[in-house]
């Protein structure tokens, strides 16, 4: 494998309606993040991903885009942002921006001619269909409720929007939207982005005729991925996107690509042939996940999570390229999911993050993740913001009957606010966030949880995470190294090897609140610590040892 500096870098992901406010209207901006690029040249962090800062009438929080080439208001000027990458490139911080063009904000221009007439130039720059019987094209579902098409009275046809009705699908069949794409990427590959986060990318191309799809549940509208799910055409758009644009910049892109398998993500990770430098996928964050989905949550077993883990680990060394996440703009806090956010909050975050970031992948950091932030748990559904969450809620207590109760305790767990909530800076009022009232509530545990208090606190997380980067520049084998898996069927213990030249580096996480005891073999003793959550620990890998609750040890050998 080859050397790009993508693999040696950390990834921290700015969602920026809720990192810093600078002019005291309650959202944040982009002057506020110029504010704290301090505080991220501190860290360590080698690259930006920022979340949509597009204009956009905020349906999906910016991921309904209405211009493409401008700015959002509330989020400042061209020239707020031209500063901005000016100072993280000054501090040797690149940017990553994020890339949606799978739909468009339905008022973007381009929408907008498209529904006037059917032979409007840009009609089909989307997906149109004339109804079937009085009723919908097909029966796809939208990802955010309901049918997946919006009728429009103006040429009485429907429009296919696999999310809001807000965001209508882009029609990749259309050469010239196409080359609507790759201009707007090279405007800004211009201006000195150095890469893309390509959103739900895989979808982009539709199965021809687009069928109906298999009936599995009772609702009237049906999940329709197979026929939109890396569709028919996706590799070869992405190659011609490749060859004509981001081949000629040496651009880092992350394709966000729900339910990829490890053999889709050798094949679109590939140096030579691939179409992306890696990929999100999302096996490992449904491993809470019960038959009925995102919002059926379940008991998770370790050794689930060890199965998608080291398959990915084990088919993409030497032949793709992981990203290594747990949290996101679209995902619950890490520490409330897979650790214990109460009684061992410090020591869950500290052990989730080692654990991960010593895997073979890009590691990325969602804001708030390196405090250790937690789940939010709003009392009422008006507190929540997220179109995701209030579609969902409406269908399933308004139009279903089921309990509000039950719906807001799913919530709680897997409602994508819980990474939304402001970012917490201090423990003044707002967290230091804005001077303003904040567009949505905060975590009210900001006054214990913040940044103030952890960079004074040299044993915090923050200063963990600091160490973590660290020592990926300074050790080859944590980006190199292959993977081994130990302890297969422990339910408590997750304990792995990276193995690179001469080197063995081992890594023991427990994931559990209690002390648990193993063995390791004979050969695994001695070494070096590397990097502790607890403070009185070995410093030599012993045969035997005891971990206790939430602890991680790693030794080089």
């Amino acid at each position: 494998m080859g050397k790009q500096w993508w693999k040696d870098s950390v990834v921290y992901q700015i969602y920026p309606r809720s990192f810093n406010d600078s002019n005291g209207d309650g959202i944040g901006d982009i002057k506020g993040i110029t504010e704290k690029l301090d505080y991220l040249k501190e860290l360590g962090i080698d690259v930006v991903w920022l979340s949509p800062v597009y204009q956009s009438p905020n349906d999906d929080n910016g991921y309904d885009i209405s211009n493409y080439r401008e700015i959002m208001d509330e989020f400042g000027t061209m020239k707020d942002w031209e500063e901005m990458l000016d100072g993280m490139h000054k501090r040797g911080i690149r940017l990553v921006m994020d890339l949606v063009v799978n739909h468009s904000s339905d008022e973007h221009a381009w929408f907008a001619e498209s529904r006037k007439s059917k032979d409007n130039p840009y009609r089909d720059y989307y997906i149109w269909r004339p109804g079937v019987d009085g009723h919908e094209p097909n029966n796809w579902g939208s990802i955010f409720g309901g049918s997946a098409w919006q009728y429009d009275e103006t040429t009485e046809e429907y429009y296919l929007h696999l999310f809001s009705k807000k965001q209508p699908d882009l029609n990749w069949e259309n050469p010239t939207l196409r080359e609507e794409v790759y201009e707007l990427m090279s405007f800004w590959l211009d201006k000195g982005v150095d890469g893309f986060r390509m959103d739900v990318i895989n979808f982009i191309s539709k199965e021809p005729g687009l069928p109906d799809a298999e009936v599995t549940s009772p609702d009237k509208y049906q999940w329709g991925g197979d026929y939109f799910v890396n569709g028919p055409k996706f590799f070869e758009y992405m190659k011609d996107m490749n060859e004509r644009v981001l081949s000629q910049y040496g651009a880092m892109t992350v394709g966000e690509m729900p339910l990829a398998t490890p053999e889709d993500g050798v094949k679109y990770t590939d140096e030579k042939d691939g179409i992306v430098s890696m990929l999100f996928q999302f096996e490992h964050m449904d491993v809470t996940s019960g038959p009925g989905g995102k919002w059926d949550q379940q008991p998770w077993k370790l050794t689930d999570l060890k199965k998608i883990i080291s398959k990915w680990q084990t088919e993409l060394h030497g032949r793709g390229w992981n990203s290594l996440y747990m949290e996101n703009h679209d995902q619950p806090r890490s520490v409330s999911v897979f650790g214990d956010d109460q009684s061992y909050r410090v020591e869950s975050a500290k052990m989730l993050a080692a654990w991960l970031h010593l895997l073979q992948g890009t590691p990325y950091i969602y804001q708030g993740q390196e405090l250790g932030m937690t789940n939010v748990y709003f009392d009422s559904i008006e507190e929540y913001k997220d179109i995701e969450t209030l579609n969902m809620y409406k269908e399933e207590v308004e139009e279903k009957g089921r309990e509000h109760e039950e719906i807001l305790q799913a919530i709680h767990k897997k409602g994508r606010d819980n990474a939304r909530t402001p970012m917490q800076w201090t423990d003044e009022q707002h967290a230091g966030f804005t001077s303003g009232t904040p567009w949505i509530k905060l975590n009210p545990n900001y006054t214990e949880v913040n940044a103030k208090k952890a960079l004074s606190d040299e044993n915090s997380t923050f200063y963990f995470y600091k160490e973590l980067i660290r020592l990926r520049k300074e050790h080859d084998i944590i980006v190199h190294g292959d993977y081994k898996l130990l302890l297969e069927d422990n339910e408590q213990l997750y304990v792995y090897t990276r193995s690179y030249k001469d080197q063995t580096l081992i890594v023991a996480a427990n994931f559990s609140g209690e002390n648990v005891t193993h063995e390791l073999d004979e050969s695994l003793q001695g070494g070096n610590l590397l990097i502790k959550n607890y403070e009185s620990t070995s410093d030599k890998l012993e045969q035997t040892s005891t971990m206790r609750p939430y602890e991680v040890k790693a030794y080089l050998i």
